[in-house]
């Protein structure tokens, strides 16, 4: 049996993560009323998102409402429901809430296709103020981690980095 919410009001939608810069583990969280909702996804998958919320975002009137920052953290605790596989993400102008569908990760045949139909699935709608703030704090996130190589673009350790563009 697979998971599968839906949230038409969430109080909170936000990332986290568990672990240092290099080792560190994505998650999404969803919360609404007494429900949460927690699915482990990956750094690129989160980066992803934001890129596409800040294009929605920028066509639409700033937002009003805005979630307090400390509203933002992870509740514990933190079990991941699944894997995050495919995001889908768009606006609907008659609610003005941006759609979030979140769906877990599964195994494909030889044409494309998902082998298993019961994956698990979250669904939630987002005010234009929570999208801007879960793209606000994945950004301070994913910038938190390792930096990139100025040649090569690859993470750099603490204990330092093998560029292979580096002589």
């Amino acid at each position: 049996m697979s998971v599968f919410f839906e949230f038409d009001d969430v109080d909170v939608f936000t990332t986290g993560t568990i672990g240092e810069p290099g080792h560190r583990t994505f998650f999404l969280q969803v919360r609404a009323g007494g429900q949460r909702v927690t699915v482990k996804c990956e750094k690129q998958q989160t980066s992803a998102m934001v890129q596409y919320l800040r294009r929605v975002l920028s066509d639409l009137p700033p937002a009003e409402d805005r979630p307090m920052p400390g509203s933002l953290e992870l509740a514990e605790p933190i079990d991941a429901s699944f894997v995050l596989g495919p995001i889908g993400l768009g606006y609907d102008r008659a609610t003005d809430k941006v759609l979030i569908q979140l769906e877990e990760v599964g195994d494909v045949d030889e044409d494309g296709e998902f082998v298993d139909d019961d994956r698990g699935h979250v669904r939630l709608y987002v005010s234009r103020g929570q999208a801007a703030a879960f793209c606000d704090h994945a950004d301070t996130l994913v910038e938190a981690g390792r930096p990139d190589c100025r040649w090569c673009s690859h993470p750099i350790d603490p204990d330092g980095h093998a560029c292979a563009r580096m002589n």
